[in-house]
């Protein structure tokens, strides 16, 4: 099928903006071309030789109280984190006791207002999912004005799942919900639009929007980063970090051979056949870590070049109606990636960024080092490394009982201020007064949770039961 109109007719039906409508229409019809999204290794070099934002932020100039007036920082903040069993926004998970991560956000952002006296703004972009627990939990920061939707909510679209089969909507009695999908966080930019607080910002006299996921508690609006964009003249900037063998299947930042505009490829973009080049860290050696800077005039302008639709590539994602089903109806998600934009923007630039900002918060392991002494939050929201840590976290490691977020809920929390490596096998539960040192495995060969007692434990291995 090639025509539109039933996949119109149903997101108009659900009150889509026809900002949204009109970005999946350009989609639906290069999937109808059969275009495939796809970029090969031999149409790209690798990006080389960024500026180096370690080097440079010695003597990067510090923005005046009027340009911190200027900025928007949006975080994207529409995942439930159901890889961690959580049932509520991601967002809403305690950092320390009594504190979440949006409490820090909120901390941060209100840091800046005092530092320059300026209304410094935050929008989330919440998802129907994560939306109403979002509102409720900022009712605390009435006074402040972050409180309601129409202060700090930009609302994600969701698209129809396509049949795979006829490119049809997918019709899913069982579950209507299951019918739609997330646009991927490219849709950042038909959101901006669609609501409305694109031309409601540019009117308030904000020029700059820092983006970044909410789980990334090392993104912070950095004001000399920000002013260092805002002199550069670039309409984008994308932060990059070095990748890692952890990072071999996240999108790298290359240079199209073409015209020598830089581009975001993602694995989901990569040829079969160039997936080990697409893997080689030492030859694309750049990780997009999403944090990404705009000049939101810049954006207005390139919309009204383009009809009202950024030109983002397409990701093709083949699944199931119902994920939890593989013998459910398969259907086509399509994709855009709010990194991508990079490509569409002539003079886009890129800045190689410490690990430290990128510092996302994807399992419970991660969570478990999070709320250790290994890490302190400043008074202006940020979480940092301890400074004997030397910039590199503890490397913890859970075997699957402590997939969930309940799991690690009541075991205790050791000291990893000097720990190299923990590896936990086994249920445990930590006394009060454990240090751990180096490299410790702590292995319960019962089914019946043990306690680790009180004392300092270093490159050793500890067998219980």
């Amino acid at each position: 099928m090639s025509d539109f109109s039933p996949v119109e007719a149903k997101m108009k039906s659900a009150a889509v903006s026809p900002a949204a409508i009109e970005a999946f229409r350009r989609n639906f019809h290069a999937l109808v071309r059969k275009e495939s999204g796809m970029i090969a290794e031999d149409t790209i070099t690798p990006a080389q030789g960024l500026p180096d934002w370690s080097s440079l932020s010695t003597h990067a100039p510090q923005p005046s109280a009027s340009r911190l007036g200027e900025v928007v920082v949006i975080k994207l903040n529409g995942g439930l984190g159901t890889s961690m069993g959580l049932q509520a926004a991601k967002s809403l998970l305690d950092v320390r006791l009594g504190t979440t991560f949006l409490d820090l956000m909120v901390q941060q952002i209100l840091h800046l207002r005092q530092l320059s006296g300026q209304q410094v703004r935050l929008l989330l972009m919440n998802s129907f999912n994560t939306s109403e627990d979002t509102l409720h939990h900022l009712q605390r920061y009435q006074a402040q004005g972050l409180a309601t939707a129409a202060e700090v909510e930009l609302m994600q679209n969701q698209i129809p799942k396509l049949d795979a089969a006829t490119l049809a909507p997918v019709a899913w009695p069982a579950d209507p919900d299951l019918e739609w999908c997330p646009p991927g966080h490219g849709d950042l930019y038909p959101a901006l639009v669609g609501s409305g607080w694109l031309e409601r910002l540019l009117a308030a006299g904000v020029k700059y929007a820092f983006v970044s996921n909410s789980d990334n508690l090392g993104a912070v609006m950095e004001p000399a980063l920000l002013e260092y964009f805002a002199q550069s003249g670039a309409p984008f900037l994308m932060e990059v970090t070095r990748r890692t063998s952890a990072d071999r299947k996240g999108g790298h930042l290359a240079v199209r051979q073409s015209d020598d505009q830089l581009l975001l490829r993602e694995v989901a973009q990569c040829p079969d056949q160039d997936l080990e080049a697409f893997q080689n860290i030492e030859k694309h050696q750049y990780f997009n870590t999403n944090n990404l800077w705009l000049r939101l005039d810049a954006l207005h302008e390139r919309l009204q070049q383009c009809d009202g639709v950024l030109p983002l590539p397409m990701i093709i994602n083949r699944k199931t109606v119902d994920p939890r089903d593989k013998k459910s109806t398969p259907v086509i998600q399509l994709e855009v990636a709010m990194g991508a934009a990079i490509e569409c923007f002539t003079g886009a630039a890129a800045i190689e960024v410490p690990r430290s900002r990128f510092a996302p918060v994807k399992t419970t392991a991660d969570l478990f080092s999070l709320r250790s002494d290994a890490y302190e939050v400043g008074a202006d929201g940020r979480v940092m490394l301890r400074t004997e840590r030397h910039g590199v976290p503890p490397d913890v490691v859970l075997d699957d009982r402590y997939k969930l977020v309940d799991a690690i809920e009541n075991i205790g929390q050791p000291s990893l201020l000097a720990c190299e490596r923990l590896e936990i096998k086994g249920p445990v539960r930590f006394a009060e007064g454990v240090v751990i040192a180096g490299k410790v495995t702590i292995e319960n060969v019962s089914d019946t949770c043990q306690e680790v007692p009180a004392g300092h434990y270093c490159d050793t291995q500890i067998k219980l039961g």
